[in-house]
């Protein structure tokens, strides 16, 4: 008999399943392109991910955040042409190793706005500001939908996807997918998104018992009770998720057992989903998938106390599932079309708050492929020294506690990824409809 826990699982990823229908092969696509959103949920300090080393910058830092200043012998040292010397948090080698081999690219100062946005507007109730800046709930939705408020029902992933889907053809394989839970990011107007657990490969333990010819009639009765036209809508959508999970099952197996690995991936929560995701991915060209976005995320970064280990074991996760992910997609030769970035809530405030720090605005976001600019900083990198002497006059922080002003919009930052995955400028206007509102619509990171 099927366990509870494995009906349980089953359950929860075929009931995401809704709409799948009968995978079918559709002949290799063209070429093939996937975006890997990894969400670091609560909110990464990007003050402690990126670190000026110039002197100036450096003193100015260290004084700012006192017991949270990471020492020079903890930051991983790389130089960056145009900008000097800068050290990524030492729990970074492997991404350490990737930006200095030109694959992975930091993005400067990100953040929710819905258009440019100075020191001097904060102060004026008629200028648009995003709305509910450092929730938690809201800026976790926008981040994914690309608006500037919360009530919106779809992502920019799933978005992008609406204006590709000739790429994909008439495969019926997903394309949309999220990792454990489901993610707005992979939902769009024609887009569904379904869900799928990391090691769950829907089989059913049912289907094992003995002899083998009681388990086939079995799974033979079962093809026939999902089979539509029931005459019963609610049975029929019942049995359409199921027969997709069936139709799913044999797939996501093949991926387990063939699927080349040249490095292991951790056994961490974001290693089993990247390892998930890199598995899915090596399916692409036998189901005909020209785009595919994919979401991933981890938790734990609301570092209100206790920042400076739990920061580094999450960072330390992070790193080397995406090193073992990035030599998974080079090994496989599609490298350059394969790009990840990271997504959070917000970032955190320079001046600490206790062993932690506090709710934020502008984030430091990393993307890393075959595709990608890499090894340089993309964007206006807030200087410390202006922190130091903070008077309302410059625009790189909005208070006083160090929150950095978002330079750089998510609008930029989304839109050039989604051009990169195919989109046109006007559909960019689009999927981002604050876009228009800024000069640079291109920031460069993508080749």
């Amino acid at each position: 008999m099927m366990s509870r826990r494995r009906f349980l699982q089953l359950g929860s990823t075929a009931g995401m399943l809704a709409g799948l229908g009968t995978v079918r092969p559709a002949g290799a696509a063209s070429d093939y392109k996937a975006l890997v959103c990894v969400f670091m949920f609560g909110g990464n300090d990007g003050h402690n991910l990126v670190v000026p080393l110039d002197a100036a910058q450096y003193g100015a830092y260290q004084k700012a955040r006192g017991a949270l200043a990471l020492p020079p012998g903890q930051l991983l040292p790389i130089n960056v042409p145009g900008y000097g010397p800068y050290g990524l948090h030492y729990a970074l080698p492997e991404l350490q190793g990737l930006f200095n081999e030109r694959k992975l690219a930091i993005v400067a100062n990100v953040g929710v706005l819905a258009r440019p946005t100075a020191y001097r507007n904060l102060a004026d109730p008629t200028f648009q500001l995003p709305s509910n800046l450092r929730s938690h709930s809201d800026q976790v939705v926008m981040m994914q939908t690309g608006y500037t408020n919360a009530g919106n029902g779809s992502g920019w992933g799933g978005r992008t996807l609406d204006g590709l889907q000739a790429s994909n053809g008439a495969s019926t394989f997903p394309v949309s997918i999220a990792m454990n839970s489901p993610a707005i990011y992979c939902v769009g107007a024609q887009t569904q998104g379904i869900t799928l657990q990391p090691g769950n490969d829907l089989d059913q333990s049912a289907m094992g018992i003995y002899p083998p010819s009681a388990a086939q009639a079995r799974a033979a009765a079962q093809q026939q009770i999902v089979a539509p036209g029931s005459g019963n809508a609610v049975i029929d959508a019942a049995n359409q998720v199921m027969a997709g999970a069936l139709a799913l099952h044999p797939i996501l197996k093949s991926a387990v057992d063939t699927a080349s690995l040249p490095k292991p991936f951790p056994h961490t929560s974001i290693g089993d989903q990247l390892l998930e995701i890199a598995r899915v991915i090596s399916l692409n060209a036998q189901f005909g998938v020209g785009r595919q976005v994919f979401f991933c995320g981890l938790g734990g970064f609301d570092t209100h106390g206790g920042q400076p280990y739990q920061q580094w074991d999450l960072l330390q996760q992070t790193s080397k599932a995406l090193d073992a992910f990035y030599a998974a997609v080079r090994f496989w030769g599609i490298d350059s079309r394969v790009t990840a970035f990271t997504l959070s809530d917000f970032g955190r405030t320079l001046q600490p708050s206790g062993s932690g720090s506090d709710h934020g605005w502008g984030n430091h976001h990393l993307v890393l492929g075959g595709a990608v600019a890499g090894g340089r900083i993309y964007g206006q990198f807030p200087l410390m020294t202006n922190y130091a002497n903070f008077n309302a006059q410059a625009d790189d922080y909005a208070d006083p506690r160090g929150a950095m002003l978002p330079s750089t919009s998510l609008a930029q930052y989304g839109a050039t990824l989604a051009r990169w995955f195919g989109a046109t400028d006007t559909q960019l206007n689009g999927i981002f409809p604050q876009l228009a509102g800024f000069a640079i619509r291109n920031l460069g990171f993508m080749a």
